[in-house]
Parts: C-alpha cells; structure tokens; sequence
C-alpha cells in the first residue's frame, strides 16, 4: 500500500501523542513537523525521530508532505487550514474547526475548490468505549433512543494548566475547549442535531492563576463560562448539556447517559478512548459492565489521521469529516446565539452519522 506522507504544524503540548501515535500505521509515514518556534519543532523531531524540523513555510512547499495536521492555537486555526489547502495538501485540525463558522466555511470551501480533504478533531468517537455504546444502541439494546444528557464539569483550567490564558478567551470556554467531545460522540450515537436552546454566562469577569509559571496574574474572561442547553435530534431524541468552568469540587455526574425505550447506557468520558460502558435494561435493578468491543482503549489520538489517510488511499470517506466538525462548531454557536437571542438555534448545516468503526480495521494491517 502507498503511504500517506505527513507534517506537523504546532509542536506544542498536544503534538507529542500524534508523533508518538503516527508511526504506528503502516499507510501513514510523519516526514516532518514545524512551530513558530523552531528550536521546540527541532526538539520534538529529536525526541521522536522524525526526519525533519523545518518552518512552517518549508513546510508547506515540501512536495513530498500529503497530508498536515494542524495543531496551532484555535485563533489561527483556519488561517492556517486555508495555508495548507492553498499549498495543495489535505489537512487535518485539531478541535475547533475554526473559531467562526464564516472561517470555517472558507476553510470547506477552499478544500472543495482544490479537491482536497478537511479532517477535524476529535477522534476519541472512534474508541472503543463510545464504538461499543453505538454497538449496543444499533443493536436495539435501548430500544428507541428517547433522550440523553451529558455535563462536563471543573472549576476551570487556571488551577492546572501552565498558560490558562487562552481557555477564557473568544473560542475557549468549556464549551469550545471540551464541548467538541461531547457533542461529536451525541451526534456519533444519535446523529445530526436540528435545532437547541442555550443560556450562558461568564460567571467571573477576571480569574487568577493558580498554576506554575504565571501563577498570581489576572486573566480577563471574554467567553461564556457556564453553558446549559437542551438538544433536538433529527432523530427525534432530545438531549441536554451543561459545560462549565465555575462548579468547585468533584463532579458525581455521570459523563454521557442515553436513555431508550428499553434502558438506559452509561457512556464513558468521550475525552478518552476507552470504558467503562454500563448498561440497564428497563427490568432489571442494576446496571451491568458491558465488554468493550475491541481493544482500542488507551490514547489513540490520530486514528481520526490514519482513518482519513486510508479513506483517501481507497476512495472512502473517513469518520473525522469536515462536515462532521462544522457541525459541531455550528452546535456550539448555538448554544450561544440562543442565549443572546432568547430563541431556538435552528441549524443549517447537517451531517451524516459516522460509520461505525471497528479496531481491526485495515487502517492497522
């Protein structure tokens, strides 16, 4: 088989469990990576034994690349995508598609103009515990699926992370920052959303950082912080979601559940690839451990990569779409503009509901 030759734009924290991942498939060949700063893509290529650290625009006028996976700062997502289009290569972009749906637009316009592919995070859908939820709401195990909720819940990222800044800024937020997660493994299980009903807050006009090296400097907030709303499936079922940066303590509530004519499933946080995966059917009392359906569990970030790389080697469209991404960054908007407007958010675009996907697909032949 022709091997998918790829690059890697961003050699920040995310970048290393793509280097790590990407050799592991035989169709997949990491030729490259770059960053703005060339001493952390010369680092990384060290580290993980990839041939080349180059700049950004060696990068793209390398003949040889395919492929780029684009893990910049959200902000510059779709300026970047739109580089990479423009050098005639398929790309690959770490969540969000973009910031604005007009970015992403431009961004699925120009990849339909040159014939080229948008691939988007996240590809967490495709492990094994959200594949083996899907396995047992396609099989009938719920019956009809009526409704499902899903929260994602933290204080927020200025007690942890290094340079919180950005996760409180136009395009952060719990809802940006997680909410692709959530939304994209709904939309796996249950397919495309119609139409939702958001409110939203910023519940702090300024944070402090609590981590090192920044700890003790003042973060002015710009984005909703604590977001709730109600979902209405094509489908029919109707779901809720609350994503939040301002809730203290651990949370007891369960990542996803989906509730059907016939029971109710447990699904595992879409963060991870793996379980567990818990199941009541509607007469029994307790909820029983289901076996995951393969063994693609731990972190498998970049099987969204390999899936599209192989999709596009045999004329198949790959789970991890573009479409599927705008979908999602439109869901998320409409949380939002529902909260402003005090109105339903009717969407306008849709997607289809991915493949199911199995681990001992040809991707990892």
């Amino acid at each position: 088989m022709r091997t998918i030759k790829i690059g890697i734009i961003g050699c920040g924290y995310i970048s290393s469990i793509y280097m790590e991942n990407i050799p592991a498939y035989n169709h997949l060949t990491l030729t490259a990576c770059a960053d703005l700063d060339f001493e952390r893509a010369r680092a990384q290529a060290d580290q993980f034994g990839i041939p080349k650290a180059c700049t950004v625009q060696e990068l793209l006028a390398d003949p040889e690349i395919d492929l780029v996976i684009n893990l910049t700062l959200p902000k510059v997502h779709a300026e970047v995508c739109l580089q990479i289009l423009e050098a005639g290569k398929h790309v690959y972009v770490e969540k969000p598609l973009a910031i604005s749906l007009q970015e992403a637009k431009q961004v699925l316009d120009k990849a339909q103009e040159k014939g080229l592919l948008v691939g988007g995070a996240p590809d967490t859908f495709l492990g094994a515990g959200v594949q083996t939820a899907l396995r047992l709401i396609e099989s009938g195990e719920i019956g009809v699926p009526i409704g499902a909720s899903a929260f994602v819940i933290s204080r927020g990222h200025e007690h942890w992370h290094p340079n919180p800044a950005f996760y409180y800024e136009k395009g952060g937020g719990p809802l940006f920052d997680m909410g692709p997660y959530y939304l994209t493994a709904l939309i796996a299980l249950l397919g495309p959303i119609q139409r939702i009903a958001g409110s939203a807050r910023i519940s702090y006009a300024e944070r402090t950082i609590l981590s090192e090296p920044n700890a003790g400097q003042k973060i002015t907030v710009s984005t909703e912080t604590h977001i709730s709303g109600t979902i209405d499936f094509a489908s029919g079922a109707i779901g809720t979601l609350t994503a939040s940066f301002d809730a203290f303590g651990g949370s007891t509530l369960p990542p996803i559940e989906i509730y059907g004519s016939e029971g109710t499933l447990l699904v595992p946080d879409p963060n991870n690839f793996g379980g567990p995966v818990r199941l009541r059917k509607k007469d029994e009392e307790n909820f029983t451990d289901i076996p995951l359906i393969s063994d693609f569990q731990e972190n498998g970030r970049g099987i969204g990569v390999a899936d599209m790389a192989y999709s596009l080697l045999n004329g198949k469209t790959h789970r991890a779409n573009g479409q599927l991404a705008y979908h999602v960054l439109e869901a998320m908007h409409g949380f939002l503009t529902s909260s402003r407007d005090g109105v339903y958010h009717h969407m306008d675009s849709t997607c289809s509901k991915p493949e199911a996907f199995l681990r001992n697909e040809q991707i990892f032949s």
